[in-house]
């Protein structure tokens, strides 16, 4: 199968979810609530989950979704609700043939709230399962800095599509990652970019737009001749991975430039552009499952730009073990030409702490 209908209609929708973000990225108050692990929500998060399963539900009624919000928090909180309806019912693409297709404006606050709850499906190694973060970086976007909306496709445990809307990274595949990018400004020149692939049929950016999807371009990893002048990424948080490990993982591999950190599966992408040429993400305890949502998209971008996705064994992530990726511990994404020497240091450092 190409799906190349599935391909569009991702597209479509992470670029309108993305206008909502970007309107409250741009807001003082982000009505900002704490979920039960602790990590923000916000009313980007609601929203843009709301719009992207309108549009799943729209063009792929008996797909099953993973989503990772829920309603219950709004339901409680009618002012909320109310200002997230608000924002919902106001966004559109420019491009009317494109909205029509994502099913127009939703018919009311209460289908708003039952859209957003009906990313529930348990996963699993059978079927056609859609993995949403409708803001993965939550943290990053509350900071100012890089975020990303991400929606994969699975299918029989498979990923298939991916597609993930970064609007802080710089529209150019040529800027290479700089160590201040997580903490990019809004309203940066140039940024905005939508990254997408299908399995077999390689990976591509192009520039967010509000309208209709602007033409794209492939991308690709960059070879990378001496791994000791290699750059690599890694997430903001430290309670997200172990960054005392991955800076001994870059000293063995001779990596002298400092790491570069930013949230979200915006790592995937500027890896897959060549911006950057290594993320790791190693475990920080042992009992950590990371959730499908938020390696998805990114694991196949990076796959079909020429590089490698594992965890910390060398193993590929399986995403047929339902909402986490249970059978794995860890990331390490790279060019393929590396992958191996970077899974030997990256063993060698945690062997050394048994």
């Amino acid at each position: 199968m190409s799906y190349q209908r599935e391909l569009h209609v991702a597209e479509l929708a992470v670029q309108r979810a993305t206008l909502l973000t970007q309107r409250v990225f741009n807001d003082k108050v982000k009505g900002t609530l704490d979920k039960n692990d602790k990590s923000p929500v916000t009313k980007g998060d609601f929203g843009a989950q709301a719009l992207i399963i309108q549009a799943i539900r729209k063009n792929f009624p008996d797909d099953e979704i993973v989503a990772e919000e829920e309603a219950s928090s709004l339901r409680e909180d009618k002012s909320l609700s109310n200002e997230i309806w608000d924002l919902v019912k106001d966004i559109k693409l420019t491009d009317e043939e494109g909205d029509k297709i994502l099913g127009g404006p939703l018919a009311s606050e209460g289908t708003m709230l039952d859209i957003i709850d009906s990313g529930k499906s348990a996963g699993g190694p059978k079927g056609r399962i859609w993995a949403l973060d409708p803001i993965d970086g939550t943290k990053g976007f509350l900071r100012g800095g890089q975020y990303a909306v991400c929606l994969g496709l699975i299918i029989d445990g498979d990923v298939k599509v991916g597609v993930i809307g970064c609007p802080n990274l710089p529209v150019s595949d040529s800027v290479s990652l700089s160590v201040d990018i997580g903490s990019a400004p809004a309203g940066v020149a140039e940024s905005g970019v939508l990254f997408s692939a299908v399995v077999g049929s390689g990976a591509t950016s192009r520039p967010l737009s509000p309208g209709g999807l602007l033409e794209s371009k492939s991308i690709s990893m960059k070879p990378v001749p001496d791994i000791g002048k290699a750059s690599f990424c890694e997430g903001v948080e430290a309670g997200h991975s172990a960054q005392d490990d991955n800076a001994a993982v870059a000293k063995l591999l001779g990596i002298t430039a400092p790491s570069v950190r930013l949230d979200s599966q915006a790592k995937y992408c500027s890896i897959a552009r060549g911006a950057g040429d290594i993320y790791l993400r190693l475990p920080v305890r042992q009992d950590y499952q990371e959730k499908i949502w938020d390696h998805a998209a990114g694991d196949l971008i990076v796959r079909e730009a020429g590089g490698q996705v594992t965890d910390i064994t060398g193993a590929r992530l399986d995403f047929s073990k339902g909402r986490t990726l249970a059978a794995n511990k860890g990331v390490v994404a790279a060019p393929k030409a590396i992958h191996t020497q970077v899974i030997d240091a990256v063993q060698s450092v945690l062997s050394s702490k048994l």
